[in-house]
């Protein structure tokens, strides 16, 4: 390809890049191979997205064209997702930044001829507790015939960072019976969704269930996966809930008479400065940076170092927020979604 020409080849080989075309079903990541000599390439792995916006269609004609341009976005790429908001039926698209999402709102436009309003970005918080806790909760309801029955005593205490949510259960003598465990574990699971903070989905707990009660008539799945999800919400509360911002992985390039004024202002951002190398043409500054403060950085960027610095970062992890930031995330998450309902 040479930009709006093209030849056309009739072999290619390693260190060529090329344009194939009419390849209906080929998705990223997918390898490309001679049926006589199979190869199949290690997958890429795709971290999930750390932002997102919400998107409406101008005008109501435009809302199944950009129904089809997005369905063929999220198939070209796998880093890009999409949601519709339950509560305000907004559409959110989530991905690795604020330039990513960029392009992808300038291929709406563009490519499809989709015009859309666009909402101000909100980054990816989530939960997690500090604190074990023993608890238990006792499900009943009572109706014409049977009823419903459940009792569980458990554990909930914080993982590994990174663990995601495991469940064990060491109930002995039968108190809840082997076929009610998954029930337990998938109450607590679906729960997970929600943080009790501000709604952001929970991370990194464990729960153990340690014993309980149940009844040969009224007791049954449904009663003990209804038990879990009521226990979530009394018992994390308890267990000193704490908000995660994500962390990005930032690394800048400036020319050496601005290094100082880059770490200063990385440092407003409450970044953590990793390391500096020189090269030949500026220096490289590596830092980790909270997403919520990165914002617009690109314009800061480039006034500072009069238009010569530039910028890549990747999400990184999870670290807990400040209390003065968390305070302000939770209080306005909260009013955001009392607006919706």
């Amino acid at each position: 390809m040479h930009a709006d020409e093209r030849i056309e080849l009739d072999s290619a080989q390693a260190g060529d890049i090329v344009a194939v075309i009419g390849m209906k079903n080929v998705q990223t990541g997918h390898t490309l191979c001679d049926p006589k000599s199979p190869a199949t390439l290690e997958p890429m792995v795709f971290p999930d997205p750390v932002i997102s916006i919400a998107v409406a269609p101008k005008d109501k004609g435009a809302a199944e064209k950009m129904g089809i341009a997005i369905g063929k976005m999220v198939a070209e790429d796998p880093s890009f997702r999409v949601e519709t908001d339950e509560d305000s039926g907004e559409t959110i698209l989530k991905g690795m930044g604020e330039l990513h999402l960029d392009i992808k709102i300038d291929i709406l436009k563009r490519t499809h001829g989709v015009e859309v309003d666009v909402g101000a970005p909100q980054v990816a918080y989530r939960e997690t507790i500090t604190q074990r806790t023993e608890d238990s909760y006792t499900h009943k309801k009572q109706t014409g015939g049977s009823g419903q029955f459940a009792k569980i005593d458990y554990v909930v205490e914080p993982g590994e960072p990174g663990s995601g949510y495991e469940f064990e259960s060491v109930v002995t003598g039968g108190n809840v019976p082997r076929e009610f465990w998954p029930a337990v574990q998938k109450g607590f699971e679906k729960s997970m969704e929600k943080g009790v903070l501000a709604g952001f989905p929970c991370l990194d707990f464990k729960v153990t269930l340690v014993d309980g009660g149940y009844h040969p008539v009224d007791s049954s799945a449904i009663a003990y996966e209804l038990a879990a999800a009521a226990a979530y919400r009394q018992s994390m509360p308890k267990a000193g809930p704490q908000l995660m911002e994500p962390i990005m992985k930032v690394d800048v390039f400036t020319p050496e008479d601005h290094v100082g004024d880059v770490i200063g202002d990385l440092n407003r951002r409450r970044g953590m400065i990793q390391g500096q190398e020189a090269g030949s043409t500026g220096v490289r500054i590596k830092a980790q940076c909270p997403l919520a403060e990165m914002f617009g950085y690109i314009g800061d960027l480039r006034t500072m170092t009069s238009g010569r610095g530039q910028f890549s970062m990747e999400f990184s992890h999870y670290a807990p927020c400040p209390k003065n930031v968390a305070d302000d995330v939770i209080k306005e998450t909260l009013e955001r979604n009392a607006k919706k309902k």
